[in-house]
């Protein structure tokens, strides 16, 4: 049976392209067939690649690969989700953008990344999404979905939102704000860290509630139940705002308008080269001071530290 990866790259960054086109012929050479995303065709042409196959970028893109090998930040990592979710095909991140919690490897990890793909010795996570629906006059008006967070935000600069916010059908708080966030465990190091929520674990299952520069006594970041359903309603006679999902995709929210986020019916999975501590992503990717760590006295004797 051919295996078959797909290439989702950044093209804009010169970096990116060079780098995946390194990294196919070395698949290529193992006997693995290339996909690329027919919007990024020409720019990886440009840079060298030899004939890949062609796929139609769309949700469901990445159906029949057996992996997606994302080159740049988050955003591209975001990008390559909408194109796998739905999908048995898994996410793998190669990261070229400043923190990129998303991605497994750095660029400097490209062997290593090329070996794990061959040998297929990657694990797999499913990371649990939310579901939104937007509800207008008790009608829905639209839906859409997210890895990381929905966003309700203020639409006008001068403008505070005002909003009620209601956790599994019972209200909780009326806030004036710049908006609220709505975040997974994947999302707590995103726009939720951001606004000063809390890091979450991501094998923990939880939702998260944060509100974003809220004018209010009570305004506190909320972790609760995944099967809770958060809502947010817009209030006030002027105040409109904005819905975003993964900072993505977007609509609109007038006065009157109730967003429900509920935990996603389909989860995105991402492919890991190794097992590591959270832990440790953390301090790497933050650059975290740890300088005096002894670790436990059982530790010591196996060596570890």
């Amino acid at each position: 049976m051919t295996r078959r990866v797909l290439l989702i790259v950044h093209v804009a960054r010169e970096e990116a392209s060079k780098v995946a086109t390194a990294f196919a012929a070395d698949l290529r050479a193992e006997g693995v067939e290339i996909c690329v995303l027919d919007a990024e065709l020409e720019t990886l042409r440009a840079a060298g690649l030899e004939d890949p196959g062609v796929i139609e970028a769309g949700p469901g893109a990445a159906d029949g690969c057996e992996l997606a090998v994302v080159f740049g930040g988050d955003g591209t990592i975001l990008r390559a989700a909408e194109m796998c979710r739905g999908t048995d095909t898994p996410v793998l991140g190669v990261n070229l953008g400043h923190v990129g919690f998303l991605a497994e490897a750095d660029v400097e990890d490209l062997h290593d990344v090329v070996r794990g793909v061959v040998d297929g010795t990657y694990t797999v996570e499913e990371r649990l999404t939310v579901d939104v629906s937007v509800s207008v006059g008790g009608e829905v008006v639209a839906t859409n979905w997210a890895l990381n967070e929905a966003s309700v935000e203020k639409a006008a600069r001068e403008r505070m939102l005002e909003i009620v916010v209601e956790i599994d059908g019972r209200p909780v708080s009326r806030w004036g704000c710049d908006g609220v966030v709505c975040a997974t465990p994947t999302g707590s190091t995103a726009y939720n860290f951001s606004a000063g929520g809390p890091i979450v674990w991501p094998e923990v299952s939880a939702l998260l509630m944060v509100p974003i520069s809220a004018h209010a006594l009570f305004a506190r970041p909320l972790v609760v139940s995944p099967d809770s359903t958060l809502a947010i309603e817009v209030v006030g006679e002027v105040s409109t705002g904005v819905l975003w999902c993964d900072g993505r995709r977007a609509a609109d929210l007038p006065v009157g308008a109730r967003v429900e986020v509920v935990r996603g019916k389909t989860p995105v999975r991402l492919a890991r080269l190794q097992i590591a501590s959270f832990a440790d992503r953390l301090v790497r990717k933050f650059d975290l001071p740890v300088a005096g760590w002894r670790g436990s006295a059982e530790r010591r004797m196996r060596g570890d530290v």
